[in-house]
């Protein structure tokens, strides 16, 4: 069985990154509860949004998240008994997809670079299985899909959710 497997905010904690560069560069508290059922620059201050936005874009973002509680394990067991792909859309942040890869390499060396789907549209992938925040992801994979619960879609439904990895492990180990 084919399982695609999103990163940012499924393997990689982008949205804690974002909240914690603006906590730093603002010298601010915001929580991850006070961003419930949002992006994280729909929170902040008008004339911050935009330098919330921009995280993304600066060099290191990517390659510094750290990875999801459970993930790098439950990944593996996976990969042990699914064909696994990474299917990211990289190609929005100039610097990502260099970061994503090394980010890979460190934290899941048993994701091979061929296992590694670095692409734009996630509306190209066939398969039996994907794992994704995004619910414009889901909605047109012809497979099984799986909403893994980050702050921003904690009010989407119409989906299969999972809340942390060891409910992935339930779900197909």
């Amino acid at each position: 069985m084919i399982l695609f497997v999103d990163m940012d905010e499924v393997m990689a904690d982008t949205y804690g990154a974002h909240v914690e560069i603006y906590n730093r560069e603002y010298e601010e508290s915001l929580t991850l509860e006070a961003c419930r059922g949002k992006e994280v620059w729909h929170t902040v201050p008008e004339n911050r949004k935009t330098s919330v936005r921009n995280h993304a874009r600066n060099r290191g973002f990517f390659r510094d998240l750290k990875p999801i509680v459970d993930s790098r394990a439950v990944l593996k067991e996976l990969n042990d008994n699914y064909d696994v792909y990474i299917a990211s859309a990289a190609m929005q942040f100039p610097n990502s997809l260099e970061e994503k890869s090394e980010w890979l390499d460190e934290y899941f060396p048993f994701i091979t670079w061929q296992q590694r789907i670095l692409c734009g549209h996630k509306h190209i992938l066939k398969g039996d299985i994907l794992i994704d925040d995004r619910s414009y992801n889901l909605t047109d994979f012809e497979g099984r899909t799986l909403l893994f619960t980050s702050p921003h879609n904690m009010n989407t439904n119409g989906f299969e959710r999972v809340n942390n990895w060891q409910e992935v492990a339930e779900k197909l180990l």
